[in-house]
Formats: structure tokens, C-alpha cells, sequence
């Protein structure tokens, strides 16, 4: 009796390796089992049985990856000791790979993380390239029987194209459908011609032949599918659709084979020509709407561009070219590849490789998108597009979504349940129509597997919630993800930080108290003011009239929450809070605190402008809780109750940490709460909110925690937004009664045996094509009810 490898399920046919009281098929496949056994990851064998690979005993050698020039070309990223590499690896093909290749820290010290993208077999990895060369990781993986494809295509990471094989399995399909059509049309016109009689053989042979190729090669991925949902324990859509061709064929070739009619080739060639049609068009408006979700969406946030002169602009992110030089501040995310023209670069790149490690920056090195400057302001070079940056792959990341909870799962979940019911309903027709008519059993069984297929409702949640995010987009709302609509629309509590989210950032009545300061101090001053993003400073730096002047600022601190210091031309300044600065607030107002070499000057005290209409925008949140956190003192406690007269309640004087803790005793109460903030002082609280909702007026302080990027124009129109993602759940359940009702009418139909099997092909891409259509026109109705343009 043959014996198969314990690892990768193969018969042992060379040699036979015994170790552990297993058998193997050759020492690499006992090798990948020693090392998994050895790091205590031996549950992937209990995944899924004989899911292993056997390793590439041929495995070319990698060296020609530490040339420094292929390095470069290969990997995404690269600085202080850590890189991030995307090797394309077309073998992954199960659970049991994507747990065992995201283990990979766990196997090897030097790789930091690694992250499967199953849809299109790649992996990303975050390795140690000081201790790990790039040669010696793409062996590692040869070695465990995933053997990365490196050529030209994959380095240059160019935009899949559409799949050509969809559209020659569509090809061969069409030409079957009006070839068998042709053939067929003698017999369905009947006759006692003796011509006909003569040939029916041949023409029903001929179109045999013609359906073979298209149920071995047309219907392929439909197989894969099915057996591949089946083989971990999934019934997913295919397994009907598979069905009904089996059945179909089948029970054609019985009829040819017997001489007892012409069969359903015809048929059967029109149910596939009609699916992949339906799979081309879907694959289509998938490709769009993933084109649609590119940086320019995520990132239409100005960045302050600085002329030769020194003169300040704001800019669309989108706007930048290559050559302008940019302004960036502390704890702002560096948007573009540049260089480094001037101040001390302190770079986080936590957001890229996910370690908080700093890099220090000199004066002409050159820095990646997506790093965080910790310090003095920078002023940078671009060196390359928006587009070809780093940073636009970073949006998608995986590891930055919060659940993976929602309408998919809900859509999944139903098709399975829906699979089983249609299926127990073609077994009772089946059995019943056996008893009356056994020729009509295989016709209505055939009609129930083909009209059940419930495409249009995998289609429904996945196009209505891509329109939306168009919708949302285009109007300035910029949401992560689909499922993060899905969370707005179950919202029951939104909680507002009032500086800078409901309080406009750079309108403000400002006055300064205290002896004069002298120009040599403003100017030192308003240099300090350009390095850092909280709202006060930025409303103060426009406030202050000195000349714009760049002086080199050193020993830049921050501490959060209560203020920064830095040395501007030898004098060290403190800017922030009262108490940070030695002293102590008498009266309940805002105000910016500044001492010179720990001597106090004065202080700027500001009265906060709130954005028109926000007492419009409170009285239409009646069905939410509404709660309001500052950072600031209780000095407008009443001018907010005012504007918010059905507050739940309002803290003041709260630290980063006091806002987290906050949002989580809510969530705590079992309420649903989308958190309204900067970006800044509010990172944490942004994060542990249901949805974090990131407010950007006209720089790029986003955080990588946010749910979603929102124009601070846009915050008195919260509402609207808060509509259209409730409006999307109720097109979404509409499309599920639209899809459950054509398949209630058809099965009606086909179970009392009055529905040709090609009709029930020509009704599923029909409810499919109701369905994107209804989907397309509501989804558009409801963004025009919100967002028409108005006087």
C-alpha cells in the first residue's frame, strides 16, 4: 500500500525519511516539520490535513538580491536597519498557508512581521536587513515550500490588469452558446423531415463537443471555487452553480448516449456564457471601484509649501510635484519621498514598519513617506510623486483595521444558510417528481440548482457600499474602508472634541497680556509657532504680525497635552499651559502661556470662534448622545450648553489618556460612539472609538488610527453623512428582498416543473443585473437627496 508524506500529503515515491514516528517524502519536507514543531507551531497540520507544501529541492540561488541596486528595486522601504519587501507567492492556496506565512516571526528572530494578501498570493515582510539579507529571507521561504516569483513584472509592482483568461473562458463559452444554439434549432422546430432525421447524430455530437470545453475549461474557476470552500468547511455560492452543471451535463450525454433526446448543451453553454458575463461585468466595476480608492481619495489635504523666499502656501496634497519644498511639522506624517533641506530630522516610521524606533535626519538625507517627524520643523524636498510614495499603499493596510466584522460576513452567512435551504428544496422536488415523472425530475432539479444561484445577493453590499464611498468622497467625507459604513450606520453616540473640531482653527479673538515683547522675541517666537500643529499655535502663528523668518530651532521637546520648548538663536522658549510654564490660571479662559529662559513674558488669551451653524448641526443629532471633551479649561461651559441643548455631559481639562479612557467607559455602557477630533491630542481616543473620525482643515496631521478624514468645513454637515451611511444599509436590505423574491418567483416556477432550464439561466444574471442597477440609481438618488448642491 502507498504511503503519503506526513507534510505535504504526496505519495512517497524516491525515499522514504522516517522522524518523529512520521513519515516523509524527502528531507525538506522533515525539515519544514522539524522547524514548525521546533517554534511550537504544529497546529498547521491541524488546520487543514496534508496542507503542506513540499519545498523546491531545485530552488535557485538568491544572491543577486544583495546588489544594492535590486535591493532598491525589490523592496517598498528601507531605513535604520529595518525593510519591507512584497515577494509575490503564487502557491499560497489555503488557511493553513496564511497562518504558518504570518508565523513567520516566530520562526525567524530577524523578521518583524509578515502580512498575506490571499486575493492576489503576495506576502509583505518586515525584516532586520542588517541581520537578515534579502537573499537569505526568499531562501527561508524556498525552504518551507514557498518559493517567492521575482522577475521584472514584480519589481516594478505594476497594477494588475484585468485577468485575460475570464475573457477566453467568456470567448470560448459565447462560441459554443451560438454554434449549439444553431444546432439545435432543427430539432426545437420539430418536423418529420427525413434530412433531420438523418443528421440529428451528428448535430448532437457536434455539440457535445462543443460544451466539453466549456464545462473542462469555461466553468474551471466555479470548481476551484466549490472545492476549495468545501475543503475548509465553507458551502459558499459556487457549490449550487457547480451542481446544476454537473447535473445538467450529465443528464445530456444520458440523453445523446441513449438516443432518448438531444440534451441541454445548448443550455448549458447559454447558463455559462450568461455567469461569466456576469463575472466579467462584476470583475469590471470591482477594478473601478478599487481605481477609485487611491491616494487622492484618502489624502486631498493641503500641505504648506515654502517658496525660496520663505513665503508659505497651502497646497492640495495631490498638487505636489517634484522639486517643491514642503513644510513639515512635529508629529506630522511625512506625505511624500523627499530630502531633507533643512532642520534636524527626527523620524518615527512606527507607521510603516509598526517599531517606534527614531531615525535621526541630517541636512540632505533623504526621507521615506510615511514617517513621523518627532521635533523642529522640517523642510524637505520632493524627490517623487504622491502616487509613486510609500505612503499610498499604507491606507490599506491590513494591520490598521480594526475588526473584520460586518456585511460581508452577514452576506456570507446568509448565502450559506440560503445554499443549504435551496438545496433541501431540489432534493424534496426531486424526490417527488421521481414518483411522478423521471424524465421531468431531472429537468426541474436542473432549473432549482441553476435559478438558485444567489449571485445577486453577494453582489449587493459590496456595490451599494462602493458607491457610497464615492459618494462620501466626493463630498469630503473620506472613509477607510466599507465596513467602517456599516459602523456609522449602528452609531448611537458621538463625542466632539471642541478645539479645533467644533472651534475653527486659525479664527479666533486673540489678545496678549502682559509687558511688550520685543521683535528680536516675536520673531524667535512665531519660528518656534511653525513647528508645531496644535490648533492655538497654528491660530497664533497667523496672529502674530513679525516677518516670516526661518531661524534653526534646537533641543525641540513636546510634551503632550501641556506644551513645547525648543532653543531659537540661543534663548530658550516655553510655550503651552500655566501650569507648564510655573504659573497659575486665575480665571476660566484659554490661553497660551510663554517664558523666556524660565522667566514668564506673558500670555495670549483666546477667545475660541465656533463654526457657523453648529447649532443647526446639534438639533438634528436629536437621535444620538451627544458628548463634548476639551483639553481646555471650563471658561465656555455655558456658551456650549447653549449651542448644545441636549448634551448628555462635557469634560473639560482632559489629557490624551483622560479621552481614551473616556471613549472606553462609554463602550463600556454598550453605546456605539464615533469620536470627533484633530487628529493630534486625540490619537488614542480615535483609535479605541467605534468609528474615529480625524478632522482636517488644511494640513496633513491625519493619523494613521482614524476611521475616516474629514474636511473641518464639512463637521456642521455631520449629519448628512451620518444619513447616507444609515440610507446604504436600507438599500443593502432592499437588494436582499430583490434577490430573495426572484428566487422565490422562480423556484415557484421550477418546482412544479413549468421552467425550461434556459430560462432559469437567462432569470439569475437578470435578478444580478436588477440588482447592480437598482443599486447604481438608489445609491445616487440618496447621495443627490444629501449633497445636492446648495445656494
Amino acid at each position: 500500500m502507498s504511503e503519503n508524506c506526513f507534510h505535504c500529503g504526496q505519495g512517497i515515491e524516491k525515499e522514504r525519511i522516517l522522524f518523529d514516528e512520521k513519515t516523509f517524502c524527502c528531507n525538506g519536507c522533515r525539515s519544514v516539520y522539524e522547524i514548525l514543531n521546533t517554534n511550537n507551531l504544529s497546529n498547521f497540520y491541524e488546520l487543514n490535513k496534508r496542507a503542506g507544501i513540499r519545498p523546491d529541492a531545485s530552488a535557485s540561488q538568491f544572491d543577486y538580491l544583495d546588489t544594492q541596486e535590486i535591493f532598491d528595486k525589490i523592496t517598498d522601504f528601507s531605513e535604520g536597519g529595518t525593510s519591507l519587501v512584497t515577494f509575490k507567492i503564487p502557491v499560497i492556496h489555503c488557511s493553513s498557508c496564511i497562518w504558518l506565512l504570518e508565523s513567520l516571526h516566530t520562526l525567524n528572530k530577524n523578521i518583524k512581521y509578515s502580512q498575506v494578501n490571499f486575493t492576489r498570493k503576495t506576502l509583505q515582510i518586515s525584516f532586520n536587513h542588517n541581520e537578515l539579507k534579502l537573499s537569505e529571507l526568499a531562501s527561508f521561504l524556498t525552504n518551507l515550500g514557498y518559493k517567492p516569483v521575482i522577475s521584472l513584472e514584480t519589481a516594478d509592482k505594476n497594477v494588475e490588469h484585468l485577468d485575460k483568461s475570464l475573457l477566453v473562458k467568456f470567448a470560448i463559452a459565447a462560441f459554443a452558446f451560438g454554434n449549439g444554439m444553431f444546432l439545435a434549432f432543427p430539432e426545437y422546430i420539430g418536423g418529420e423531415d427525413y434530412w433531420m432525421e438523418h443528421y440529428k447524430g451528428l448535430f448532437r455530437a457536434l455539440m457535445c463537443l462543443l460544451a466539453i470545453p466549456v464545462v473542462v475549461y469555461s466553468a474551471s474557476d466555479y470548481y476551484k471555487s466549490a472545492w476549495y470552500g468545501l475543503k475548509n468547511g465553507i458551502v459558499n455560492i459556487d457549490v449550487p452553480i457547480v451542481l446544476g452543471i454537473i447535473v445538467l451535463f450529465g443528464r445530456s450525454l444520458y440523453e445523446v448516449a441513449t438516443n432518448y433526446g438531444p440534451g441541454y448543451f445548448d443550455t448549458l453553454c447559454g447558463l455559462l456564457f450568461f455567469m461569466l458575463l456576469g463575472k466579467i461585468f462584476q470583475k469590471r466595476t470591482y477594478n473601478a471601484l478599487s481605481y477609485d480608492r487611491d491616494y487622492k481619495s484618502f489624502y486631498p489635504i493641503a500641505v504648506t509649501k515654502v517658496d525660496f523666499e520663505g513665503k508659505q502656501e497651502n497646497i492640495l496634497l495631490s498638487d505636489v510635484k517634484v522639486g517643491d519644498r514642503i513644510l513639515v511639522r512635529n508629529q506630522e506624517i511625512i506625505p511624500v519621498d523627499a530630502i531633507l533641506i533643512n532642520g534636524e530630522g527626527n523620524i518615527d516610521n512606527s507607521f510603516i514598519t509598526g517599531e517606534s524606533e527614531s531615525i535621526s535626519k541630517q541636512p540632505g538625507d533623504k526621507i521615506f513617506a510615511g514617517g513621523k517627524q518627532i521635533g523642529s520643523s522640517l523642510e524637505l524636498e520632493v524627490i517623487k510623486d504622491v502616487d509613486q510614495s510609500y505612503l499610498t499603499q499604507l491606507w490599506n493596510k491590513e494591520a490598521f483595521k480594526k475588526h473584520e466584522t460586518g456585511l460581508d460576513t452577514l452576506t456570507n452567512t446568509i448565502s450559506k444558510y440560503f445554499t443549504f435551504i435551496i438545496l433541501g428544496i431540489a432534493l424534496v422536488a426531486g424526490i417527488y417528481w421521481a414518483t411522478v415523472d423521471l424524465e421531468k425530475m431531472f429537468q426541474v432539479i436542473s432549473a432549482i440548482l441553476i435559478i438558485a444561484c444567489p449571485c445577486a445577493l453577494a453582489l449587493s453590499a459590496p456595490f451599494t457600499f462602493g458607491h457610497i464611498m464615492r459618494i462620501l468622497g466626493r463630498n469630503k467625507f473620506y472613509v477607510k474602508d466599507t465596513l467602517t459604513i456599516e459602523k456609522i450606520a449602528k452609531l448611537d453616540t458621538i463625542v466632539f472634541d471642541k478645539t479645533g473640531t467644533i472651534t475653527h482653527r486659525k479664527k479666533s479673538n486673540i489678545r496678549f497680556e502682559g509687558p511688550e515683547v520685543s521683535e528680536f522675541d516675536l520673531l524667535n517666537i512665531k519660528t518656534l509657532l511653525k513647528n508645531s500643529n496644535h490648533p492655538l499655535s497654528k491660530s497664533l502663528y497667523e496672529f502674530i504680525e513679525a516677518k516670516d523668518e526661518y531661524f534653526p530651532v534646537d533641543h525641540f521637546r513636546e510634551i503632550s497635552g501641556k506644551g513645547y520648548e525648543a532653543s531659537v538663536r540661543g534663548t530658550v522658549y516655553k510655550i503651552g499651559s500655566a501650569k507648564y510654564n510655573g504659573q497659575e490660571s486665575k480665571n476660566l479662559e484659554t490661553a497660551v502661556y510663554i517664558s523666556r529662559n524660565n522667566e514668564f513674558i506673558g500670555k495670549f488669551i483666546f477667545k475660541n470662534e465656533y463654526r457657523e451653524h453648529l447649532k443647526d448641526l446639534f438639533r438634528k443629532l436629536t437621535h444620538y448622545k451627544v458628548y463634548i471633551l476639551s483639553g481646555d479649561n471650563s471658561s465656555e461651559e455655558e456658551q456650549l450648553k447653549e449651542l448644545i441643548p441636549d448634551y448628555k455631559a462635557m469634560a473639560f481639562n482632559q489629557n490624551p489618556e483622560d479621552k481614551l479612557n473616556y471613549i472606553q467607559n462609554l463602550q463600556n455602557r454598550k453605546m456605539k460612539v464615533a469620536m470627533l477630533g484633530d487628529g493630534l491630542n486625540d490619537a488614542g481616543a480615535l483609535k479605541q472609538s467605534n468609528v474615529g473620525i480625524a478632522i482636517a482643515d488644511d494640513s496633513n496631521s491625519f493619523t494613521p488610527s482614524s476611521d475616516v478624514i474629514m474636511n473641518g468645513e464639512k463637521v456642521v454637515t455631520l449629519d448628512r453623512y451620518l444619513n447616507v451611511c444609515k440610507g446604504s444599509i436600507t438599500i443593502v436590505k432592499i437588494t436582499f428582498i430583490i434577490s430573495f423574491l426572484y428566487n422565490i418567483v422562480g423556484l415557484s416556477y421550477a418546482v412544479t416543473g413549468h421552467m425550461h432550464p434556459l430560462f432559469a439561466a437567462l432569470i439569475m444574471p437578470a435578478s444580478s443585473i436588477t440588482v447592480v442597477s437598482f443599486t447604481t440609481l438608489s445609491t445616487w438618488i440618496l447621495g443627490r437627496k444629501y449633497f445636492k448642491k446648495r445656494p
